[in-house]
C-alpha cells in the first residue's frame, strides 16, 4: 500500500506540521492497527518486535517484525510481514491520525489566540443552549460560556442575538482547546465600550478613573482629562448625548451617569451624587485608616433624588468614590 506524500507536503506547508512528524505519527498509527488486526494486545510499557515503515520517497508502507521465542524475546532477522489486504486499514489509520493531529493543532492555535485576550471585548452571537441558566455565545471558532453570575438581570438572551461580551477567563478544555468564559455584567465591559465610542479615551487624552455599576439598572463613570482645556465629561457624553447613548444601547439601555473625577474627596462625592445637586460636602473626622466619611448636604427637595430609588444613587456614589457618604437635608442645619 502507498500513502500519498503530496497530501503530507501540503499539510506541512499549509499548517506548519513538519513532514517528519507526520510520518512518525502515521507509522505509529499503522503499527497499532497492525497489532490490533493480528490480535496482539500490549500491556503498559510493553513493546513488540515489529515496526511500521513509511518510505519518505515513494509513500510505500511496510510492516517489519522479528520472530519471538517461547520466552518472548525477539530472535532472528526482521521480515516483511505486511498483510496482503492491509492497505485499506492502513489508509484509514493514517487518515484518522492526521485528522486528530490537525484538530489538536487547531485547538492549540485557538488556545494561543484566546489566552492573550482575557480583558478584551468581542462580538458574539447567542446560541440556544441545553441549560437555560448557562448561555452559550459563539465567538466564531469558539463557543464561550455566559454563566448565570455573569448575566444581567432582565436582559434577554435569545438565539441569534448579537452582543458584545467581556472575556473574563480562558482555560484549557478537556479536549485541549480553549474554554472561554464571558461576562455581560463586568464593570470592565463599560470601560471597553467607552473606549470604542470615545476616541479621546482610546488616545489617552481622557481617562476613566472609576466605574461603579449595578448591572441592568445604573452605572456611574468618573472621568478626567489628561490635556489642558479638554472637557472629559463632554467628550464622553458626545454631541447631543450620542456617545453615551451608544454605550447605553450596547448595555440594553442601562442608565449611565458621567461625572468629573476629583482628587479632593469632598468634591468627588459632590460630583458622584449627580443628578442630585449638593449644597456642600465636608469630611467627618474619624479613623485615619478607614475609608473617608463625607457628609453631603442637599436641598430638602433634592434629598430623595440624592438617595435614589432603594438607595441606589448613594450606593453607587459610595462605590465610585470609595467613601462612606452621609446625606442630610439642609433643614438639618436649622436644628443645630
Amino acid at each position: 500500500m502507498d500513502i500519498d506524500l503530496r497530501i503530507l507536503k501540503t499539510i506541512e506547508s499549509d499548517r506548519g506540521i513538519a513532514f517528519g512528524e507526520l510520518v512518525e505519527i502515521i507509522e505509529a498509527a499503522i503499527l497499532a492497527a497492525y497489532l490490533k488486526t493480528t490480535g496482539v494486545f500490549l500491556k503498559r510499557d510493553q513493546t513488540h518486535p515489529s515496526r511500521a515503515h513509511l518510505d519518505r520517497a515513494t509513500g510505500a508502507v511496510h510492516i517489519f517484525a522479528k520472530d519471538v521465542d517461547e520466552e518472548g524475546n525477539a530472535v532472528g532477522e526482521e521480515k516483511d510481514v505486511t498483510p496482503e489486504n492491509f492497505g485499506r486499514i492502513a489508509a484509514s489509520s493514517a487518515k484518522q491520525v492526521i485528522m486528530q493531529r490537525l484538530r489538536a493543532l487547531a485547538d492549540e492555535e485557538l488556545m494561543g489566540e484566546f489566552a492573550g485576550r482575557v480583558g478584551d471585548i468581542v462580538m458574539g452571537t447567542i446560541q440556544q443552549g441545553t441549560k437555560p441558566y448557562l448561555i452559550q455565545v459563539s465567538l466564531g471558532d469558539v463557543e464561550a460560556m455566559l454563566p448565570a453570575e455573569e448575566q444581567v438581570p432582565g436582559e434577554e438572551y435569545t438565539h441569534g442575538k448579537r452582543l458584545r461580551v467581556y472575556i473574563t477567563r480562558v482555560e484549557r478544555g478537556t479536549r485541549g482547546g480553549p474554554m472561554v468564559t464571558v461576562s455581560r455584567r463586568h464593570k470592565m465591559l463599560v470601560r471597553k465600550l467607552f473606549a470604542l465610542e470615545v476616541p479621546e479615551i482610546a488616545a489617552g487624552s481622557v481617562e476613566i478613573m472609576q466605574v461603579a455599576r449595578e448591572a441592568g439598572h445604573r452605572t456611574k463613570v468618573a472621568v478626567r482629562a489628561n490635556e489642558p482645556g479638554l472637557n472629559a465629561k463632554g467628550a464622553c457624553i458626545g454631541n447631543l448625548g450620542a456617545r453615551v447613548r451608544a454605550v447605553s444601547a450596547e448595555l440594553n439601555e442601562e442608565k449611565i451617569d458621567i461625572v468629573d473625577w476629583d482628587e479632593d474627596i469632598c468634591e468627588f462625592v459632590t460630583q458622584a451624587l449627580s443628578p442630585a445637586k449638593v449644597s456642600s460636602a465636608y469630611l467627618i473626622p474619624g479613623d485615619v485608616d478607614a475609608r473617608p466619611h463625607v457628609r453631603a448636604l442637599v436641598p430638602d427637595y433634592q434629598f430623595s433624588l440624592a438617595i435614589g430609588k432603594e438607595g441606589q444613587n448613594v450606593r453607587l456614589a459610595a462605590d465610585l468614590t470609595g467613601a462612606k457618604i452621609d446625606i442630610q437635608p439642609e433643614s438639618i442645619l436649622e436644628g443645630e
